[in-house]
């Protein structure tokens, strides 16, 4: 590893450290205002939510319990998935599709409907050649704002859940309410400046279809038969702005962040990688300020930071080194005036494969998964490590609500493990942790493993779903899809063929049960605590802002993961590279 990216890690860290507390303490302003009636921006923001409400017939007086919450979700939800459905089954027969796409078929559309409205941004195609530009703007980009919204939403009724008590009744807050004021407030004015900030760099934003243009390399053009290139054109610093920010990930191009008219720089580079991490660690700051007690911020934030810098070193060491392969065979992997070092496969030679593996941390750590380099041309163990990381649950921060979501079910059940050990009712933040608590957390635990490994063993059974390599690799390229389903976070080990009936179907699947299947149980836990009076600390309470909780916290985490896949991973990316 060379100095220089030295430092570019230690810029981005240091970015997050000067962006991520005062963007923290402005969400927890903006959610945290509805008791008095203000918040930050109401003279700019203000007119445009009461319009909304008042067109949408939002009372926003009234508040929900926590199953009236999580039907208003699923409602907002099952209609955004109708109506992307519905826009890119008749994309054809639409306006502003200068590059004159047709309808994409049923289950293609399921899947990427499936896909944007979950958070997921997995895309099976390629997004120049398969879309209009009206699905790309009203279709995904719209999306990307949306499943982020209703993160926002979700994590904040979380943590009413939490902090009320018996005089507030059970309610969690009103749903729409908390939509609009996230969308509003928080998602379109970052995504706005952001997007101008990033096409400022030379990110493509236009309406154009392709522009033509003139090969300057004669054997190039002599070896395509053409003189020109059509370079397509779009919407896309627009897009590209909310799914950095919202977590989301899906690109204009089938390159995603590798192709340079998403990310044609170094400044771009860092400012979008910085752009994935921003709100899920901003919102951990919210959550202490929330629940009046900044030290349980400070811990989890702890926790996650670990994960994340430990996986992301992993990868990086393991890449930095090279492919033994190719070493084997007198390639040159070393650092040197002409090249970055290690394995230069599928990476980007503008960024190499320490700003490759610094990427691939943060959108693996998050339910992001845009890309700047393949993942599939990854060493064994660098391939291991984003694998793993979104095996964990994607906690490290985790997406946009559902990240911070993850890691308090997983603090939930350390206070509850900590509690059998001692013979003490488990309690957090002064509520007691019962029996009900205890029979969703484990629904929410098993939900994802489930539709993971059964998937994908279903996969290696089936010939015909045999669109992998041989060998530990394919098992490994499988594996990861299903876990990037899964865990809604949309990056690929993309050799594997997953265009196919079976895979876009299965995969929809998954995405949809590590969606809802997660949110609901976590809303349904929030609601039972919501109207249980809060029991004072004694000296028998567990602190849970110790380092002491922390280390417990993320050993729940990594045995959860660990007994759950281990197995699974032995026989594929741990084989493989046993096997070189």
């Amino acid at each position: 590893m060379t100095w220089q990216n030295v430092v570019q890690a230690l810029a981005l860290v240091l970015l997050l450290v000067v962006t991520v507390p005062p963007l923290g303490r402005y969400i927890a302003a903006v959610y945290g205002s509805r008791d008095d009636g203000t918040a930050p921006g109401d003279r700019v923001f203000g007119p445009l939510e009461r319009s909304i409400h008042r067109l949408c017939r939002i009372d926003d007086r009234r508040e929900q319990r926590w199953n009236v919450y999580a039907i208003s979700m699923l409602a907002f939800s099952l209609v955004s998935l109708l109506g992307l459905y519905a826009l890119l089954r008749l994309q054809g027969s639409l306006p502003f599709n200068p590059t004159d796409r047709d309808g994409v078929g049923p289950t293609g559309a399921f899947n990427t409907a499936v896909s944007f409205v979950t958070n997921t941004n997995w895309q099976w195609y390629s997004g120049e050649v398969a879309l209009s530009h009206l699905s790309q703007m009203l279709g995904l980009a719209v999306q990307n704002f949306a499943s982020a919204g209703v993160g926002f939403a979700v994590i904040i009724a979380i943590i009413r859940g939490i902090t009320r008590t018996t005089h507030r009744s059970r309610t969690l807050g009103n749903f729409w309410v908390d939509l609009v004021r996230g969308t509003v407030r928080i998602l379109l004015p970052l995504s706005f400046l952001f997007a101008l900030v990033i096409a400022s760099q030379g990110v493509v934003q236009n309406l154009s279809g392709h522009t033509s243009a003139t090969l300057v390399d004669a054997a190039a053009a002599e070896s395509v038969g053409s003189a020109t290139q059509a370079i397509p054109g779009g919407p896309v610093a627009s897009q590209v702005a909310i799914k950095q920010l919202g977590t989301n990930g899906g690109g204009f191009y089938n390159a995603n962040s590798a192709h340079p008219l998403e990310n044609p720089n170094p400044i771009t580079n860092l400012l979008e990688n910085w752009a994935i991490l921003v709100i899920p660690f901003a919102l951990v700051v919210a959550f202490g300020i929330l629940v009046r007690d900044r030290r349980q911020s400070r811990l989890l934030a702890a926790v996650m930071a670990l994960f994340l810098v430990c996986v992301t070193a992993f990868s990086m060491f393991a890449e930095s080194n090279g492919n033994p392969e190719l070493t084997a065979r007198g390639v040159d992997q070393s650092i040197s005036t002409t090249q970055s070092g290690g394995n230069l496969e599928g990476k980007e030679v503008r960024f190499g494969t320490s700003a490759c593996t610094l990427w691939a941390g943060s959108t693996t750590g998050t339910s992001n998964g845009s890309v700047n380099c393949m993942h599939d041309s990854f060493t064994p163990l660098g391939g291991l490590g984003p694998m793993f990381q979104m095996m964990l649950g994607e906690v490290s921060p985790g997406g946009i609500g559902v990240g911070l979501m993850g890691l308090l079910v997983n603090a939930l059940l350390a206070v509850f493990i900590a509690g059998l050990m001692v013979g003490r009712t488990p309690e957090y933040l002064g509520r007691k942790i019962q029996a009900a608590e205890m029979k969703l957390l484990t629904l929410y635990i098993l939900a994802m493993p489930a539709a993971l490994l059964g998937f994908a063993a279903a996969s290696m059974t089936l010939d015909s779903a045999a669109t992998y390599q041989p060998g530990p690799h394919g098992l490994s390229e499988v594996l990861y899809n299903f876990a990037s389903a899964a865990n809604n976070n949309g990056s690929a080990f993309a050799y594997q063929g997953t265009g196919t009936q079976w895979y876009t179907v299965t995969q929809g699947i998954a995405m949809l049960i590590g969606r809802f299947f997660l949110i609901i149980p976590a809303l349904a836990i929030a609601g039972s605590l919501a109207g249980r009076p809060k029991v004072p600390s004694t000296s028998g309470t567990l602190p849970t802002h110790t380092p002491l909780f922390g280390a417990l916290v993320t050993g729940v985490v990594i045995v959860v993961a660990g007994l759950t896949f281990f197995p699974a991973l032995a026989l594929g990316p741990i084989l493989e590279h046993l096997s070189l």
